[in-house]
């Protein structure tokens, strides 16, 4: 894998089980990266969906990636408080400076008040029937989706108290230089 360091730009791609790009976000500055995760910030960074469609990202937002896990989750800082928009994907990738993966539709969202979503469950079933998900990437998908919110209950990993705040402001002191 391509070695990315601490202030690095990247680009993120998102495809699909099909292989096709689903979204590509212009740009994510590296906070962190250790063996098993890699964590990326922006700010109204443009994203352009698979129709060509493009607009600005409304908040600042910190992003988790990780090596091994099934999932990546990302802490937006909105006026109304941190929410986080969790993605069933495989683990990631990089090549030329871009983060690589594949969404598998599932997401988890979880409010300020510390209440979550399952949400896309339809959407699931249909790209699993169209797209021949197999059973083994079906049990991983549920797998994954049930550690994800057992790490939100427990208020570990990205769910720490404060730690989405503190990347923040480490960010935005980055972003002056």
């Amino acid at each position: 894998m391509e070695k990315v360091v601490v202030g690095d730009r990247l680009k993120i791609e998102c495809y699909k089980h099909n292989g096709l790009l689903d979204c590509i976000n212009d740009e994510a500055i590296v906070l962190e990266v250790t063996e098993d995760y890699l964590i990326v910030a922006n700010d109204h960074t443009k994203l352009t969906e698979h129709d060509g469609r493009s607009h600005r990202t409304r908040e600042p937002a910190v992003l988790f990636f990780y090596k091994h896990d099934w999932f990546n989750v990302i802490g937006q800082l909105k006026e109304q408080g941190l929410f986080y928009y969790c993605n069933i994907a495989t683990p990631y990738l990089i090549e030329n400076k871009t983060i690589k993966y594949i969404d598998y539709d599932l997401d988890l969202r979880v409010f300020p008040d510390g209440g979550f979503r399952v949400l896309d469950r339809n959407e699931y079933k249909y790209h699993k029937k169209i797209m021949h998900y197999s059973d083994e990437i079906d049990q991983i998908v549920h797998y994954e989706l049930g550690r994800l919110i057992d790490m939100k209950k427990q208020e570990k990993g990205p769910f720490t108290p404060n730690l989405v705040v503190n990347l923040y402001q480490r960010y935005k002191k980055m972003k002056k230089m």
